[in-house]
C-alpha cells in the first residue's frame, strides 16, 4: 500500500491591510462578524482581498505577486471605504485628502456592496486626479498549515493632526496646513462588520490581554509595535508637535533594520511549544512561495499563543533569542 501524499498548500490570495492612524493617534479595529469565513469574531484592521478593479496582480508563482504595488494599494483604499466610509485617498494636484459629503460616501458604499459601480468609478466620479495614499509596513503570508491562506501587503496611513505642523511626514499627512473633516467609522451595516473604533494601540492590547477582544498573531505584532511609540508617557493633553514626532519616530523605524519592516515578509511556524501549552511562533521565515528568494521576516521577535476553536488568546511577544538560547540573531 503506497504512502499517503500529502496536499500541496492551498495559494495565497493577495490581499491588503491598513493600520490606519487617528487625528489622536488611536487605530482604528474592526469587529467582524461571528459568521465570518476568516478571523470571525476577531478584532481587525481595516483590508481584505484583491478584485480585478483594483488592477491585475501577478499570477501564482510570480515573484511581484508578493511585493508592494498599486492594485495592492488601491484594495487597501477600496475595503477600508466599503468597511468604515473612511476614505483614504488624496487629490494628485493638491496633495489634500478627499472631502465627501457624508450622504454621498453612504449612498458610495452601498452601490459599491450591492456591485451596482466598481469603487474605482465611483472614486473617479468624485475626483478624476484621485490617487491611494499609503505607506507600506511589512507583508504577511499565511502558514501552510491553515486551509485559507493570504498573502497581505500591510500599510500605514496617518490621518491629519487637529492642528498641523509645517511639515508632513513622508507625505502621507496633507502639507498645505488645512484641516481636512475626518469621517467618524461606521460599520458597513453587518455585512462583514459590526463596529469600527478607533482606540488607543495600548488600550487594543490591554482588552486582549483581559479577554475582552480576539486579536490574532498580525494584528497583535503590529499594535505592539506601533503601541511603543505612539502611546508613549504622557499619553494625555500632549501637543501636536509631540504627537507628530511620536509618528516620524514610528516612520522611521518602520524603514529601519536590516532588512527593513518595509521589506520583511512573515511567514509564522510554531518553533516549540510553552509550558501551558501555548504555540511559540517564529516570524523570521518568508513562506514557501519566497523559498530562496532572499527575501526574509523578523528574526529578533517571537509571538505566544494559545490557539483554541478557530480563536487566539492569551498572546505575549518575546525575544528568540530568550526563548530560544542557541538563536544567534541581533538583538
Amino acid at each position: 500500500m503506497s504512502p499517503k501524499q500529502k496536499s500541496a498548500p492551498a495559494e495565497p490570495r493577495p490581499s491588503s491591510s491598513v493600520i490606519l492612524v487617528s487625528p489622536k493617534n488611536e487605530v482604528l479595529l474592526l469587529h467582524r462578524v461571528k459568521t465570518s469565513t476568516s478571523f470571525a469574531s476577531a478584532h481587525v484592521f481595516p483590508g481584505g482581498n484583491l478584485s480585478l478593479q483594483d488592477g491585475r496582480c501577478p499570477p501564482p508563482g510570480d515573484l511581484k505577486r508578493h511585493e508592494d504595488a498599486l492594485w495592492y494599494r488601491n484594495a487597501a483604499i477600496r475595503e477600508t471605504f466599503e468597511e468604515s466610509g473612511i476614505l483614504l485617498a488624496k487629490d494628485q494636484n493638491s496633495g489634500k485628502m478627499l472631502a465627501v459629503r457624508d450622504e454621498e460616501r453612504q449612498k458610495g458604499r452601498r452601490q459599491i456592496h450591492q456591485q451596482q459601480i466598481t469603487f474605482a468609478e465611483w472614486l473617479r466620479r468624485q475626483n478624476p486626479g484621485a490617487v491611494p495614499d499609503t505607506v507600506p509596513f511589512t507583508r504577511w503570508i499565511t502558514p501552510t498549515n491553515v486551509p485559507k491562506r493570504y498573502t497581505t501587503q500591510m500599510y500605514l496611513y496617518f490621518l491629519p493632526l487637529p492642528l498641523e505642523p509645517e511639515k508632513s511626514i513622508l507625505n502621507e499627512i496633507p502639507a498645505d496646513g488645512e484641516r481636512e473633516e475626518i469621517p467618524v467609522p461606521t460599520s458597513d451595516g453587518g455585512v462583514e462588520i459590526t463596529e469600527a473604533l478607533f482606540l488607543p494601540a495600548s488600550e487594543w492590547l490591554r482588552k486582549a490581554g483581559q479577554g475582552e477582544i480576539i486579536l490574532f498573531p498580525p494584528q497583535f505584532l503590529l499594535l505592539s509595535l506601533v503601541s511603543q511609540f505612539l502611546d508613549k508617557e504622557p499619553q494625555a493633553s500632549i501637543s501636536p508637535d509631540t504627537m507628530q514626532q511620536r509618528r516620524k519616530q514610528l516612520v522611521d523605524f518602520v524603514y529601519s533594520g536590516n532588512p527593513p519592516w518595509t521589506e520583511k515578509c512573515i511567514s509564522p511556524k510554531v518553533g516549540k511549544m510553552t509550558e501551558d501549552g501555548r504555540a511559540v511562533l517564529k516570524l523570521d521565515h518568508p513562506g514557501p512561495e519566497l523559498q530562496g528568494t532572499g527575501r526574509k521576516g523578523e528574526s529578533d521577535r517571537v509571538v505566544m499563543v494559545r490557539f483554541k476553536d478557530g480563536s487566539a488568546r492569551d498572546l505575549n511577544l518575546g525575544w528568540k533569542k530568550d526563548i530560544f538560547p542557541g538563536n544567534k540573531s541581533r538583538l
